[in-house]
């Protein structure tokens, strides 16, 4: 039976247990990894491997979602979040660890990692009316930060807790990850829940979307955007979330308590910033609010490692992660405008893949960084300096196609006058 608010509802949920998941493994993750014997370059490269395998499973994934079934792609991408984390959590060996970072989901970042959102975005789109996609993206990313603020502050606090009880670092933090395979699993049984609602219509399915990646009459715009989200995520490969938190503590010596703290605002105002985003995007539009919003925010993220003191380091970065995501739910929805329903799923996924494929090279890049001294700010540096670039080149590229909604109102206006 055909339920669009409970399949919505479902996809909500899902994207808040993940978010959760992420939070609190990324926090301890680089840590855990040094406690199992690993080196700053290792690690770097293990999350490069990470990144590259979650390309290639989610290509595979996504491109075929809207064909075989979007139900069935996101349950096969639970259980393989569920295989690398059960990996993880019970080997120390690099080899093993970099065949489970190839094929598994598991994430480096604290962000979406994996074919989840790019299939849940595609669902969302069709669940939604035009005119509503942008403000549902809001709040599905406003659950998702609020879910990963709190997994970071829960992870961080779990560690710390466990500490104290006697429970050693490397268990801690094991533990940890075990419970990140738990959410997956708890995932994969509510996407079985999932109705016939979020799939493609049958009669929007095009032939010639059985073409190379699932693309059609969209491909010329999907390639475009892809290599300009790639050029985006390249950058901030240099400063995701595990290799930040890593970063606080060889520069201030911050424990893993008070880095779950400091992700759980940074998390929370990111969550916040993007229902703002929805507002601002109905009086300026979609690109303009991703571009506008985000070189300040680029500028703020280059002052971070300028700081002297911990207090204003932190600050900085909160108040750059206030405005760096309104760019996140205006991106998604711009994406699913622009392409055919029946593209949708591939379209997400391939511009998806690209932002992994971008930010899979940049952490082992960031590994080589935090082992000198000299160059520990340079990441930030070059993340916010490439960002920046990223933005003059979309809003160049684009500023010309206008998504359905906006199409609309611009008709409406001229007709008034």
């Amino acid at each position: 039976m055909k339920s669009p608010l409970r399949d919505t509802t479902i996809l909500f949920a899902t994207r808040i247990i993940r978010l959760f998941a992420y939070g609190f493994i990324s926090i301890i993750l680089a840590l855990y990894l040094a406690a199992i014997g690993l080196s700053g370059s290792e690690i770097g490269l293990l999350f490069t491997v990470t990144l590259l395998g979650d390309a290639v499973v989610s290509l595979w994934i996504t491109t075929r979602a809207d064909r075989i079934g979007r139900r069935g792609m996101l349950i096969l991408g639970a259980i393989l979040m569920v295989l690398s984390g059960i990996v993880f959590a019970f080997t120390s060996s690099f080899i093993l660890l970099v065949i489970a970072a190839t094929i598994g989901v598991i994430s480096p970042s604290g962000k979406e990692i994996g074919p989840f959102l790019s299939i849940e975005q595609a669902a969302l789109s069709q669940l939604a009316k035009d005119e509503l996609r942008t403000n549902t993206f809001a709040w599905y990313n406003l659950a998702g930060s609020f879910a990963g603020a709190v997994g970071a502050l829960i992870g961080g606090l779990l560690a710390h807790s466990l500490q104290s009880e006697g429970v050693s670092e490397i268990n801690s933090y094991r533990i940890l990850v075990l419970g990140y395979a738990a959410c997956g699993a708890g995932m994969a049984l509510m996407f079985l829940r999932l109705s016939s609602a979020a799939e493609p219509s049958r009669g929007t399915l095009s032939p010639v979307s059985r073409s190379k990646l699932g693309l059609h009459r969209s491909k010329t715009v999907v390639v475009k955007l892809s290599l300009l989200f790639g050029l985006d995520a390249f950058a901030g490969g240099f400063i995701i979330q595990s290799l930040i938190a890593y970063w606080f503590y060889l520069k201030f010596g911050v424990s893993a308590e008070v880095l779950g703290s400091i992700f759980f605002g940074t998390n929370l105002v990111a969550g916040i910033s993007a229902l703002y985003a929805a507002r601002i995007a109905r009086r300026i539009g979609l690109l303009n609010t991703m571009v506008f919003t985000h070189i300040p925010s680029n500028i703020l993220l280059c002052l971070v490692p300028l700081m002297p003191t911990l207090p204003l380091a932190i600050g900085m970065l909160i108040l750059r992660f206030a405005i760096s995501q309104m760019d996140v739910p205006t991106r998604q929805s711009y994406t699913m405008a622009v392409v055919s329903e029946d593209e949708r799923s591939a379209a997400s996924g391939v511009t998806t893949i690209a932002r992994s494929l971008g930010a899979s090279v940049s952490p082992a890049l960031t590994g080589i960084f935090l082992a000198s001294p000299v160059l520990l700010g340079f990441p930030f540096f070059l993340a916010g300096g490439l960002k920046i670039v990223y933005d003059l080149l979309i809003y160049r590229s684009f500023k010309r196609l206008k998504p359905p909604e906006e199409l609309v109102a611009i008709s409406i206006s001229v007709k008034q006058k």
